[in-house]
């Protein structure tokens, strides 16, 4: 939303095969289109060449094939993403990751950027304007908010630069394409995990307090609708009892904060729907700190963080969903490389559509399919992948949790 080398073992690249099944429509915000399984090496209109989602891997060995649209490109391609506060993973990991995608494909260091907003509007679009002043062709944007999204959008549209959405759909916007994980699947994901963990922890009367992501973030919206779809008939036969909803946000200390003031006024409170591990780790440790106990509190997540693995090692979080962002990565990096080719890409990469509910049209897009990590499957997921390497998982305390589950540090 984590320190990370890449993986090349074989069993890594089953599991990442797994992961990358385009994802099915849910809640009319996608619908998956079929050709997913189409050869990667494979050719159409003569020397266009064709990738697919289910070819991309932790090896990034599919955007060697890409290497023919560079020479029918022009210009640059300009990332920006948004910040390093709601989500780690954008220093970690998309930078890196977008970085070894435009390299391997053929691109020279000149002819790409990947920038950071620092978490401010005025700066991303700034960016925005600089790189498009300096010859960007098409820009990769992962917007704070659509209110600034679209307004990069709107300017680049006026100067004729292609803009492709990435992790965040900016609504009212006029991007050419959207690239993310199916984040209504997150969502749901998120609730039937909560669900299974009120079961196996034996929680009696489950008394939930449901959180959610920043309000101008759609992709929290998302979220939202997947785990309150899956909690809906538990609140409304009365098998569960929805006790808050807080206004949400992506800032952990705001975060704690709405969790401190309704588990004050609320002392009922014994689970909590939290959409990312970022936010659930000073929530955790607050709920440590007031006695309770490992395995009676269910708590959910979101990006599979080192912190929000090991709470799940220690039984304080039942589990956290796993986005596999070198995917993401390389289908951004690849649709940004046909748009700079002026060439259309082929349906076995964009794989649905996700309804811009402001704009009120459906956004061609690249829809990759979560995981739901626990105990039982974390060896075979995130450390396969080398997402988090076990030695730094399995450091100290949490030696001991890591041989239960399997893992070797």
């Amino acid at each position: 939303m984590h320190s990370v080398t890449k993986s090349a073992a074989a069993a890594a690249l089953a599991a990442s095969t797994a992961l990358v099944l385009a994802a099915c429509g849910s809640s009319g915000t996608s619908s998956s289109s079929s050709g997913s399984s189409s050869s990667p090496a494979a050719s159409s209109g003569g020397s266009v060449p064709q990738i697919s989602v289910s070819s991309l891997n932790n090896t990034f060995s599919a955007m060697a094939t890409l290497k023919p649209l560079i020479a029918k490109g022009k210009g640059n391609v300009a990332v920006i993403l948004p910040d390093t506060v709601s989500s780690t993973r954008y220093v970690e990991f998309d930078a890196p990751y977008l970085t070894e995608s435009f390299e391997k494909a053929g691109l020279t260091k000149a002819q790409f950027t990947v920038q950071n907003a620092q978490g401010s509007d005025a700066t991303q679009f700034s960016d925005a304007q600089t790189a498009i002043t300096k010859g960007a062709s098409v820009l990769v944007v992962d917007p704070l908010d659509s209110g600034v999204g679209a307004h990069i959008e709107s300017y680049a549209k006026s100067k004729g630069v292609s803009v492709i959405d990435y992790d965040r759909l900016t609504l009212g916007g006029t991007r050419s394409y959207y690239v993310s994980f199916n984040n209504v699947e997150v969502g749901t994901k998120i609730g039937d995990g909560f669900v299974a963990c009120v079961t196996a922890w034996h929680v009696k009367k489950p008394q939930v307090i449901v959180m959610k992501g920043a309000p101008t973030d759609n992709n929290a919206t998302l979220f939202a609708d997947g785990y309150n779809a899956v909690l809906k008939p538990y609140f409304s036969s009365g098998k569960y009892k929805l006790v808050s909803t807080p206004a949400g946000t992506w800032d952990p200390p705001t975060a704690l904060s709405e969790f401190q003031q309704q588990f004050t006024a609320h002392k009922n409170i014994n689970a909590a729907v939290i959409p990312n591990d970022e936010n659930g780790a000073p929530i955790i440790h607050y709920l440590q700190n007031q006695g309770i106990k490992a395995k009676t509190f269910p708590t959910t997540g979101q990006d599979a963080t080192l912190t929000g693995l090991q709470n799940i090692l220690t039984g304080f979080q039942c589990g956290t969903v796993y986005k596999p962002i070198y995917l993401e990565a390389q289908a951004a990096a690849a649709l940004a490389l046909y748009a700079r080719a002026g060439v259309k890409p082929p349906s076995s990469l964009v794989n649905g559509s996700t309804m811009d509910t402001t704009a009120k049209v459906a956004v061609p897009s690249v829809l990759l399919s979560p995981t739901w990590v626990t105990t039982a499957n974390m060896n075979a997921t995130v450390i396969a992948d080398k997402f988090v390497p076990a030695s730094q998982l399995c450091a100290k305390q949490y030696a001991a949790p890591c041989k239960a589950a399997g893992i070797s540090g």
